[in-house]
């Protein structure tokens, strides 16, 4: 009887754990209105943007994602791309040196993706959201539309 009754509690503490982990992954961390803070972001090479907005929204196995801003010489920018996390190329538009998007997760808070032109990589971006679900910070490494190296640490703050 006692082992009956143990085996029982085991059961529906792996069940809770298993539906509270799944729970986690359902949620996208990375979904939201998301504001660029220029100050405590880095870009080299630079100049930084003036402004930017990210808007993610989940989607089916994946996000959609459009990037509205105002570059360093004061021109709006637009970016959007839907991928999926699969590791797949999706079209992108907007992107100077980019004509595909690949993405993966690598945990809850984090993901990855890569920025291709004609099948090539040429920006890997990983973002992280903090664990309070407040900050998303992005690093990007490859190479600009000039071909010069980009080292990037690009902060936003949820909406």
């Amino acid at each position: 009887m006692r082992t009956n009754s143990f085996a029982i509690a085991a059961t529906r503490l792996l069940l809770a754990a298993l539906i509270l982990n799944a729970a986690a992954w359902g949620a996208d961390r990375q979904v939201g209105t998301w504001t660029l803070n220029v100050a405590k972001s880095k870009y080299s090479p630079g100049p930084a943007p003036k402004s930017g907005t990210l808007k993610i929204e989940a989607q089916e196995n994946g996000l959609k994602v459009t990037l509205d801003g105002i570059d360093a010489e004061g021109k709006a920018t637009h970016v959007e791309f839907a991928p999926k996390y699969d590791g797949k190329d999706y079209p992108a538009t907007g992107l100077p040196n980019a004509d595909t998007i690949s993405l993966s997760r690598i945990d809850t808070n984090t993901i990855e993706a890569l920025a291709k032109k004609e099948g090539k990589v040429v920006m890997t971006t990983r973002s992280v959201v903090s664990k309070d679900g407040k900050t998303r910070t992005t690093t990007q490494t490859g190479k600009n539309p000039m071909g010069q190296d980009v080292n990037n640490t690009v902060v936003y703050d949820k909406q």
